[in-house]
């Protein structure tokens, strides 16, 4: 049951509920669904969200390259800028899925957040979507006032100042799991420094992973 103290967090009241009971309602539940309201919303809930981010970037670091905005661009929308929303507006309370575990699932809830947005959007406009996004995304933005730099371009940056112009490799040892859960194991390597195995939700993230451990080992 959704209650006000939920409408409250995510700053919108929706006219017509039915498009936010279909953004809360994962995939899983019905797995041989052909069509699933759920992804439609998330696809969707993932452009705006994009927009809305980039037009933020864009007007609050009028001196910024590209380059810059981009690395900013990335640490907002990625999964785990989606997780911590979710987290603070306690979605998994009202989250309906069939599986058994109740802990934060990065992929699922990160999508979750996706396709609220795109329930709001179509609910409201713009202006309802801007209305959420506002509440939690300058926080996230204001973590770090440096353009953020992930662990694949700082291996990246590493191996090819100290390690004779290296190129880091990622190969991907093994996918599986169900479309809505799956898990990526991905190994990187870097002639002269190493290798190391990461795993996560989606190849990125394991790349990530993989880049961040690689990383420590050499610190």
């Amino acid at each position: 049951m959704i209650n006000q103290n939920f409408l409250s967090k995510i700053s919108y009241i929706f006219q017509d509920l039915n498009l936010l009971k279909s953004a809360l309602t994962h995939p899983s539940t019905n797995p041989s669904q052909k069509i699933s309201e759920f992804e439609r919303l998330e696809f969707l809930g993932d452009r705006v969200l994009g927009l809305a981010v980039a037009q933020m970037i864009y007007e609050k670091y009028p001196m910024e390259n590209e380059g810059d905005l981009a690395k900013r661009f990335a640490a907002l929308v990625c999964r785990e800028a989606c997780l911590e929303v979710a987290q603070k507006v306690e979605l998994g309370e009202y989250l309906t899925t069939s599986l058994k575990d109740s802990s934060p699932n990065p992929t699922i809830w990160a999508d979750t957040v996706e396709a609220l947005i795109g329930a709001i959007y179509l609910d409201g406009g713009m202006d309802g979507a801007m209305a959420f996004i506002n509440t939690y995304w300058p926080a996230l933005l204001e973590k770090d006032i440096r353009p953020p730099k992930d662990a694949k371009t700082s291996l990246q940056e590493l191996a090819q100042s100290k390690y004779a112009g290296a190129i880091p490799v990622y190969e991907t040892l093994e996918h599986s799991g169900p479309a809505h859960t799956p898990t990526f194991i991905v190994r990187v390597s870097v002639k002269g420094l190493g290798e190391a195995i990461g795993t996560g939700a989606s190849k990125r993230q394991a790349e990530q992973m993989a880049a961040g451990i690689l990383l420590n080992e050499k610190k």
